[in-house]
């Protein structure tokens, strides 16, 4: 277990007059399985960024882990491909076999990672996505709004698969697969972030 801890972070988008963050301090333990609560458009998206790196900011985020996002952008000629010849360019040292093995556990087909990618469903790319997201060795994971548009089957599958993980944020708008998936939650306040214990429905 290895912590994140983030120290008065501010950042505001060039031109803009407010911050989105302002003085920003908490810590987290990598093997949590946290919720991110907050309103749409005020900055889950980017802090996520902040994270990975995207953006300057003001402040520190110390750790030694490696983060990784879900969903992966898959490119136009990625999509004509089966995702067994590109799984490693979405994750660095991504092995097949643990792919496989975490399809297993998602109840699907290894069949699929031997299909162009543009002829899977969206629970089939969510599927894949995710098991290439999960077969790595100790990153802490940013999953980005798992569940959309997926049917009912598909997202209970998920949640049953998320729920036997940790380590990962989890954005979602999906309050019953917060409450099966988290045991914290960051909870966004106008210009700050609060780590709380507990579920969805405990906050």
């Amino acid at each position: 277990m290895a912590q994140i801890s983030v120290n008065n972070l501010t950042f505001y988008y060039d031109g803009s007059f407010d911050n989105i963050f302002e003085n920003v301090s908490f810590s987290i333990d990598t093997d949590w399985k946290l919720g991110f609560i907050g309103r749409n458009g005020k900055g889950k998206t980017t802090f996520l960024n902040l994270l990975l790196g995207k953006y300057a900011y003001k402040g520190s985020i110390d750790t030694n882990t490696h983060f990784d996002y879900f969903p992966y952008l898959v490119n136009e000629h990625q999509m004509q491909l089966p995702i067994a010849e590109f799984m490693d360019e979405l994750k660095a040292d991504c092995e097949q076999w643990r792919v496989i093995c975490e399809l297993g556990k998602l109840e699907e087909s290894a069949e699929i990672l031997y299909r162009p990618y543009k002829t899977l469903s969206h629970g089939e790319r969510t599927k894949v996505l995710l098991a290439i997201l999960f077969s790595g060795d100790n990153d802490f994971l940013l999953i980005d709004e798992p569940t959309n548009h997926l049917d009912k089957e598909a997202r209970e599958i998920v949640k049953k698969y998320l729920a036997s993980k940790k380590g990962f944020i989890l954005v979602s708008h999906d309050r019953d697969l917060l409450d099966a998936c988290i045991d914290h939650c960051l909870v966004l306040n106008r210009n700050s972030i609060e780590v709380q214990n507990g579920n969805f429905s405990v906050w």
